[in-house]
């Protein structure tokens, strides 16, 4: 329930980094570069656990997505094509239940109709649960940069967008706890997803994807040689 404290589910679950934070201050305490960088950030080269949870969630602020061409059209300093306006309206009429503006998600749970995929046999929230009504419940994804976050749904299985949305029209899975949005079939002629992929577009941040200041830091990690 709170951004510094986020990061301490990755760090121990076992299908993740699979570590206890007590040895990563102490790796980073043991290391030639963070001692350094602590001090310059907290005025203290001792490496506490306090401080790297409220480093790591410092960055996480920093990873804000706020400039597509869906965002300029939104504050008025830009207008869609006619092709992306009918995407946007395709877009309104069948997917925002889900995938709500501003963020393009609810971030709630849902059963977006996939077959089980019998290599993972993941049944999502049902994993934790165990609760019948969690079963095939996925959490929905933000669609903000999606040109950027392939490959598609919660394993995967789809390359492109125009595979995700020949799911939704033509690939339904029927189960007790499919999504009452999907009940009913979605329909789009190919046209009608060609325009609604060219709104999807409109979503990337490229200034955010390309943001040298969120790319690996090669400036701390590889420096360059002395007399360069």
């Amino acid at each position: 329930n709170h951004l510094d404290m986020q990061p301490l589910a990755p760090i121990s679950n076992a299908k993740e980094m699979d570590e206890h934070i007590e040895n990563v201050v102490l790796k980073l305490q043991r290391s030639k570069l963070y001692p350094g960088l602590f001090y310059r950030a907290f005025g203290d080269s001792v490496i506490t656990g306090e401080h790297l949870l409220l480093s790591i969630a410092q960055f996480q602020l920093t990873l804000v997505s706020a400039n597509s061409k869906y965002d300029s059209v939104m504050a008025g300093k830009a207008v869609f094509t006619d092709q992306q306006a009918n995407g946007y309206e395709l877009f309104r009429e069948n997917c925002s239940s889900c995938h709500k503006e501003p963020l393009f998600s609810t971030y709630e749970f849902r059963n977006n109709g996939l077959t089980v995929d019998t290599t993972l046999n993941d049944y999502g929230k049902w994993m934790i649960t165990h609760r019948s009504a969690d079963s095939l419940l996925f959490k929905i994804p933000t669609l903000r940069n999606v040109e950027f976050t392939y490959p598609y749904m919660h394993d995967g299985r789809f390359k492109k967008l125009k595979d995700v949305l020949d799911h939704y029209t033509d690939g339904i899975q029927h189960s007790p706890t499919l999504a009452p949005e999907l009940e009913k079939p979605i329909v789009l002629s190919a046209n009608e997803k060609i325009d609604l992929i060219a709104f999807l577009l409109t979503l990337t941040d490229k200034s955010f994807i390309f943001n040298p200041n969120l790319s690996y830091p090669r400036e701390i990690f590889q420096p360059p040689p002395k007399g360069n």
